[in-house]
This record gives C-alpha cells, sequence and structure tokens, in this order.
C-alpha cells in the first residue's frame, strides 16, 4: 500500500516519423537598441521602524505576557498543593478510622 508505483515504458508501437532536418537561416543586423537603463530593485519586505512608542508598547506586551503566564503557573502550582494536602488530610483519617477499628476487636 505505502510502496510507490514505478510507471513502466512502454516500447513505442506503430508507424514513427523520422527526424526533421533543419537548415541554417542568415542573420541580418538590425539597428542598435539602447539597453533599458537599470531600475533598483525594490526591497522584499518593508523595514520596521523602531519608534519609542512602538518600543514601549512591545515592553508593556512582553510584561503583561510574563505576568499572565506566570499567574496561570502560580495557581496551577497552588492547585496541585491543595490537591496533595487534601489527600494526604484524607489518608490520615481513613488510617485512624481503620486502626480504631482494629483496636476495638
Amino acid at each position: 500500500m505505502l510502496r510507490p508505483k514505478i510507471p513502466t515504458n512502454p516500447t513505442p508501437a506503430g508507424h514513427l516519423t523520422p527526424p526533421v532536418v533543419m537548415e541554417p537561416t542568415a542573420v541580418v543586423p538590425s539597428a542598435q537598441v539602447p539597453p533599458p537603463a537599470p531600475v533598483a530593485p525594490a526591497p522584499s519586505r518593508p523595514t520596521v521602524q523602531l519608534t519609542p512608542g512602538t518600543a514601549l508598547a512591545l515592553v508593556g506586551g512582553g510584561t503583561a505576557v510574563v505576568l499572565v503566564v506566570g499567574a496561570v503557573l502560580v495557581s496551577m502550582l497552588l492547585a496541585v498543593a491543595i490537591t496533595g494536602a487534601s489527600i494526604a488530610v484524607c489518608a490520615l483519617v481513613i488510617r485512624s478510622l481503620v486502626h480504631a477499628d482494629a483496636k476495638r476487636r
């Protein structure tokens, strides 16, 4: 299924035409045409002008991104810590219940 299919080249069948013989033609000189003036190439991309306002906007945007990502990571760490603490408390309660039940018998 994933193997490439290589096309076969069948042998030509039928009537084949002989190659055509081309005869050379004479070259006639014409009037000289001046070459076109060179044109300066246009830049492929416009250059970015970094003004103080755009620099300040970039710094503010970067700071906002860092603060948002930091807040998300801290909240995820806090959620993991709270979950771990609650599981530990549940384990202690279950252990004490099992231990107290075993002492009564």
